[in-house]
């Protein structure tokens, strides 16, 4: 087990992130720092970083070490981007930061960094096909990826920030956002890649203002998850927040809630980028929706140093190794938890007849299940609460929100509670009245799954099931005497009449 820094040196902020590399190639972020630096503010009167953006930036990354030094890293990358990389003062930069900080400066070229942008992005999402918009203060990274291989990319180079700058002296804050809007539409009718995506391709937004944007989408709605990874704003609500913002002086935009303070008077032109790429594939894609990645170039250098092998090949199994993360974060019993798994995949089989749930439900069936006790990491009595809590505030990779949420609910179901007892009106304004019947039948099949390894020895290996008038027998293939796992799984008898309408039998 080792314990890395990575910091991100951009146009307008700069983050640290503080990661634990666990066995097996899995990792978890223990600490984070982000300070606002604009080191690419005032950059196009002739190239060279101000002296003042200096300043701030290494007070930053001395803040920076101070914190990773606490937590006594083994290793530190830290990676300059397009700022750094157009700065005629670059070397004098690089060696200042290494002299005054003992932080060495890696200046990412427009393909590392993109790369960076593609591993963090193709390892946390389940888009098999998808066009990368990652804004940043200085530049606009394009990447079009598909069947989860990188196809192209592109660095436009220009951001949030020099796009602010240099339609400034316009009159309204509306002739700039529009402005800024055509000299992106022009930049963009120059990348021949874009006119080749198909209908399949969901676009993804990474960057800051995009996370912000979220925000703000979710503010409005009232979403009772605050979480970025996997959200996703509709095209026309996108239309709509743009509108909104677009008239506004800064003064305003500082006052919208969800709106970092320090974002406020760039978004607007973050916006209008974003509203470029959006009409230029709107009439292409099948997913009117923006899709907003929470992983990019830190989490891409985190899956390249724990993972190696996604330098040649993704992860095949991105929901998978999100839940192994969990497994060893938590110290759980993988063992049981992959028993549990298999034993809930036997009941959803053999019910299907009586639960009639489609195929995608299978996902939030492994979630539950295999994460059904991390709670208990927490404390053992009201560990299915703990669990539920965890999953929802988990940000699992490779699973859309709402079925984030239903995996949560289905795991707090595997004890004694039921919905009306778990204390989640909230969620469940996300689902309508079938899909919180299968959250319910759900949650009977990971109870008794869970019964069925009660003693955590795997005494039950297979199940089989007959339908015989108003009652459901369930007959199980065992190693050894399972009374213990029988009589717990009965403790769901009044759960599974209440779900799928018919008396339960074990044998």
């Amino acid at each position: 087990m080792t314990t890395i820094a990575i910091i991100d040196l951009g146009s307008n902020s700069a983050r640290l992130v503080i990661v634990k590399v666990l066995d097996g190639g899995y990792f978890t972020v223990i600490d984070e720092l982000k300070e606002p630096v604009r080191l690419g503010q005032d950059m196009d009167m002739d190239g060279f970083l101000r002296p003042l953006r200096i300043s701030q930036t290494i007070k930053t990354l001395r803040t920076f070490r101070a914190l990773y030094e606490s937590h006594n890293v083994d290793e530190v990358f830290a990676y300059a981007t397009a700022a750094v990389r157009r700065a005629k003062n670059q070397k004098s930069f690089v060696d200042e930061v290494l002299s005054t900080c003992g932080i060495k400066l890696t200046v990412l070229s427009q393909e590392e960094e993109a790369q960076l942008v593609y591993y963090g992005v193709i390892n946390s999402l389940d888009a098999p096909k998808g066009l990368i918009v990652d804004i940043g203060g200085g530049s606009v990274k394009i990447i079009h990826y598909n069947r989860r291989l990188l196809i192209a990319q592109d660095t436009l180079p220009f951001g949030a920030v020099t796009l602010t700058e240099r339609f400034a002296g316009l009159p309204s804050p509306e002739d700039r956002s529009l402005a800024i809007e055509r000299y992106v539409s022009d930049a963009l009718n120059k990348l021949d890649f874009i006119s080749g995506i198909d209908a399949e391709t969901v676009l993804i937004g990474v960057g800051g203002s995009i996370r912000n944007l979220g925000k703000i989408s979710r503010r409005l709605k009232k979403y009772p998850l605050d979480m970025a990874h996997n959200y996703t704003v509709p095209f026309t609500e996108l239309d709509t927040i743009y509108d909104t913002i677009k008239p506004l002086d800064t003064d305003k935009v500082t006052k919208i809630k969800g709106l970092s303070s320090a974002r406020a008077d760039i978004f607007p032109a973050a916006l209008a980028i974003i509203s470029a790429v959006k009409n230029a594939v709107s009439d292409v894609m099948q997913r009117q929706e923006l899709r907003i990645g929470g992983a990019g170039l830190r989490e891409g250098a985190m899956f390249r140093y724990a993972c190696p092998t996604v330098i040649e090949k993704p992860i095949s199994d991105v929901l998978g190794h999100g839940i192994y993360t969990m497994l060893h974060h938590y110290n759980m019993n993988i063992k049981h938890a992959e028993h549990v798994f298999d034993l809930s995949m036997q009941l959803f089989r053999q019910l299907k007849v009586l639960h009639k749930l489609a195929r995608p439900h299978l996902k939030i069936l492994r979630v539950a299940s295999m994460l059904h006790d991390c709670g208990s990491s927490i404390k053992f009595y009201d560990h299915h609460k703990h669990s539920m809590y965890l999953i929802l505030n988990s940000n699992l990779y490779g699973l859309p929100q709402r079925d984030l949420v239903a995996a949560a609910l289905v795991a707090g179901l595997h004890a004694r509670d039921n919905l009306e007892t778990l204390d989640v009106v909230k969620y469940l304004e996300l689902f309508d009245e079938a899909s919180i019947d299968a959250i319910r039948k759900l949650g009977v099949i990971v109870r008794i799954a869970e019964s069925f390894d009660r003693s955590r020895s795997g005494l039950i290996s297979g199940i089989s099931c007959d339908v015989l008038g108003d009652s459901v027998i369930l007959r199980t293939k065992t190693t050894g005497d399972c009374t213990l796992e029988i009589k717990d799984a009965m403790g769901a008898f009044y759960e599974f009449r209440r779900s799928f309408k018919k008396n339960l039998d074990i044998l």
